[in-house]
């Protein structure tokens, strides 16, 4: 992994993402959704359901899940994977709050099939 794979960047403050809300970061692979709970948790998503490719960043956040706004798909905020008895995962990404400021690793975790948050 190079340097720059482990890089944080910086992608604002907490107050920026509206609660139960997200923002979309813009990378040379996709866009990707931070995610903000009603508790001040923050997640991190490819912004695409693996149903449809639908944008998770537009959905309701409720719990740590989020209701795709095409077909209403619920993923889970803190592995990706679809709710069943829907299949199929969004990539992951890390992210930290550090002092009030959003941090997102722009390489994804493992565990989502394909990486890129296609169904399997």
């Amino acid at each position: 992994m190079n340097a720059m794979n482990d890089a944080w960047l910086q992608v604002g403050r907490l107050e920026d993402i509206p609660r139960q809300g997200a923002r979309v970061i813009a990378t040379a692979e996709g866009a990707i959704a931070v995610f903000r709970t009603v508790d001040d948790e923050v997640f991190a998503l490819r912004d695409r359901c693996p149903h449809k490719g639908g944008p998770l960043s537009q959905g309701i956040v409720h719990g740590k899940r989020v209701a795709c706004p095409l077909h209403d798909w619920k993923i889970a905020l803190d592995t990706g994977l679809a709710a069943a008895p829907d299949a199929g995962c969004a990539a992951r990404y890390p992210v930290r709050v550090e002092d009030g400021v959003v941090r997102l690793r722009l390489v994804p975790d493992e565990g989502c099939p394909g990486g890129h948050g296609e169904s399997p």
